[in-house]
C-alpha cells in the first residue's frame, strides 16, 4: 500500500487539514503540538485495559488499588477500608488466609479485576459512567457484590469516573456534578477529627470521636485554617493537663488523651477554641457510634474502663438525655449515630427534638433500603456517605439524591483505612454535600483530601461557594 493510499484509506488528508487550520486560526505558537493534541481529540477515548495490584492502606491492611488505561492514559484510583462491615453493606472481598497478611490479603479481587472486570469493561467509553457501573454489578450477579468484591467494583468505578472525566476535558467534580445533575459545586464544611475514643483508641473516651466544624468560615481556605490552629492549640492544651503522652493520635488523628467523660472531652475542646478567639465560628460534632457500647437494650459508657462503676449503664431515655444536656451546654452541631443501629425508636424520639443534626452511620450504611426506613420514619436527618458501603461512583450520587430529596443533610465521609486518593473531597464538591469527614488536619493520607479541596476551591475562584452556615444545605 502506498502513502496515498493509506492516507486516503484512514481519511487522513482531511483530518490533517483540519487540524492545521484550526492551528492557523489559533495562532498557535507551537503549531506541531496544537496539531498533535488537535488530533488526539478526534479520536474517541475508549477502555483499553484494567490493571489492579494490592497495596497498603494507612494502617498498613491490605487494600485495591487500579490503573484504568484509555488511549487518552492511564487513570489510577485506590479504595478505602472500614474498620468493620455491617451486614446491610456491600462485601469487601478479602483471601482470608490467615498466613498471609492475617487474612486480611485482596488478592481475590486483584484477580477478579485483571481477569474478569477488565475483560467486561474493554471498548467501553469511559464517560458512560452508568453503563460501566451496571456492567459490573451484572458481572458480579450478587446484592452485595460478593462476588468480585465491593473493593474491587469501586476502585474500577472511580478510575472510570477520572477517565471520563479527562475524555470531557474537565475537572472531575465536574463529571460527577454533570452525572448527577448538579450544576453549582459546593466547598463542604470539614468536620474535622480533633479528639479519638471508641474502640479505635487506648483512652477510656466511650464515644468515637469529637470533630469541629468551622461553619462560620468565608471559605474553605479560611475554615482550613481555622481548623488547623484549632488543632494545634488543642495540643497544647492536651499537653498542660495530660502530658505529651496524651498528644498521640488515633487512625484518623485525633489525639487520644486519658479521659472517660464525653464532657471532659468537651471541655476541652471548647478551652482550644476559645484560644484561637473563633468562639462564634466553629460548632462542635459528636461520633457517638453508640452500637459498639449498646448490650441489649442499654448502653455501657464505661465500657473500656478497667474498673467499672456501673454508674454509667444507661437506658435508651438516658441517653436522649444526655445528648440534650449536651446541646445546652456545648456549641453542639451534629451527633453521629446516638444509639445502637437497631434502636430505630429511640434514634426517630431524639431526632424529633430538632436539637441538632443526627446523622445516621451505622443505622444507615449507606444502604438505599435502610436510608428509604429512615426517611419513612424520621429516624435521622443526615446521611453519612461511606462510598465503599456501596459499590460504586453510580450508586453513591442515588443515595446522596435521596437523602437531598428527604431535606436531609449529608456528609461524605472516610474510613479509618485510608489512602492517598482524594477522590471524596470531589465527589463532596460535585454532590454540593455541604460537609465532608476526613480527618484531622493531620496525617498525610487526611490532609490528601482537604489540599484538593483548597486546589477546587482555587481552581473555581470567584466561582467558589462555600457551604459555611448553609452546611446542611
Amino acid at each position: 500500500m502506498s502513502v496515498q493510499e493509506y492516507l486516503d484509506k484512514h481519511m487522513l488528508s482531511r483530518k490533517i487539514e483540519e487540524a492545521v487550520n484550526a492551528a492557523v486560526r489559533a495562532k498557535t505558537p507551537d503549531p506541531v503540538l496544537f496539531i498533535s493534541n488537535h488530533m488526539k481529540k478526534a479520536v474517541s477515548s475508549v477502555i483499553t485495559k484494567v490493571k489492579a495490584r494490592q497495596i497498603l492502606d494507612s494502617r498498613g491492611i491490605p487494600t485495591v488499588e487500579v490503573e484504568l488505561y484509555t488511549n487518552k492514559g492511564v487513570f489510577r484510583a485506590s479504595v478505602p477500608c472500614g474498620d468493620s462491615t455491617g451486614m446491610y453493606e456491600a462485601v469487601e472481598l478479602r483471601d482470608g488466609d490467615k498466613g498471609t497478611y492475617l487474612g486480611n490479603a485482596v488478592t481475590k479481587a486483584v484477580k477478579n479485576i485483571n481477569e474478569k472486570i477488565s475483560e467486561a469493561l474493554v471498548g467501553m467509553d469511559p464517560t458512560v459512567q452508568l453503563q460501566i457501573d451496571q456492567a459490573m454489578i451484572d458481572l458480579d450477579k450478587t446484592e452485595k457484590k460478593s462476588e468480585l468484591g465491593a473493593n474491587a467494583i469501586l476502585a474500577v468505578s472511580i478510575a472510570a469516573c477520572r477517565a471520563g472525566a479527562a475524555e470531557k476535558e474537565v475537572p472531575l467534580y465536574k463529571h460527577i456534578a454533570d452525572l448527577s445533575g448538579k450544576t453549582n459545586a459546593i466547598l463542604p464544611v470539614p468536620a474535622f477529627t480533633v479528639i479519638s475514643g471508641g474502640k479505635h483508641s487506648g483512652n477510656s473516651l466511650p464515644v468515637q470521636d469529637i470533630m469541629i466544624l468551622p461553619t462560620g468560615a468565608v471559605r474553605f481556605e479560611e475554615a482550613l485554617q481555622m481548623g488547623s490552629e484549632t488543632y494545634h492549640h488543642l495540643k497544647a492544651v492536651i499537653t498542660e493537663k495530660y502530658g505529651a503522652n496524651g498528644c498521640n493520635v488515633g487512625e484518623d488523628g485525633g489525639f487520644v488523651p486519658d479521659i472517660s467523660s464525653v464532657r471532659e472531652g468537651l471541655d476541652i475542646v471548647r478551652e482550644a477554641i476559645g484560644r484561637t478567639g473563633y468562639n462564634d465560628k466553629i460548632k462542635i460534632g459528636i461520633g457517638v457510634a453508640a452500637t459498639e457500647f449498646c448490650i441489649g437494650t442499654k448502653y455501657d459508657l464505661e465500657f473500656k474502663s478497667p474498673n467499672k462503676s456501673g454508674q454509667n449503664f444507661k437506658s435508651g431515655e438516658d441517653m436522649i438525655q444526655m445528648y440534650k444536656d449536651l446541646c445546652i451546654d456545648y456549641p453542639i452541631a451534629s451527633i453521629e449515630d446516638p444509639f445502637d443501629k437497631e434502636d430505630w425508636e429511640h434514634s426517630k424520639r431524639f431526632c424529633g427534638l430538632g436539637l441538632c443534626q443526627v446523622v445516621g452511620d451505622d443505622l444507615l450504611m449507606s444502604n438505599p433500603k435502610r436510608i428509604e426506613r429512615a426517611i419513612h420514619e424520621s429516624a435521622c436527618n443526615s446521611l453519612l456517605l461511606k462510598i465503599n458501603q456501596i459499590g460504586t461512583v453510580t450508586e453513591a450520587v442515588d443515595v446522596v439524591k435521596m437523602a437531598k430529596e428527604a431535606h436531609w443533610g449529608v456528609v461524605v465521609s472516610q474510613r479509618f483505612g485510608e489512602t492517598n486518593d482524594c477522590f471524596i473531597a470531589d465527589l463532596a464538591v460535585a454532590l454540593g454535600a455541604g460537609q465532608i469527614k476526613a480527618g484531622a488536619p493531620c496525617r498525610g493520607e487526611r490532609v490528601a483530601k482537604y489540599n484538593q479541596l483548597l486546589r477546587i476551591e482555587q481552581e473555581l475562584s470567584d466561582q467558589a461557594v462555600y457551604a459555611g452556615e448553609d452546611w446542611r444545605l
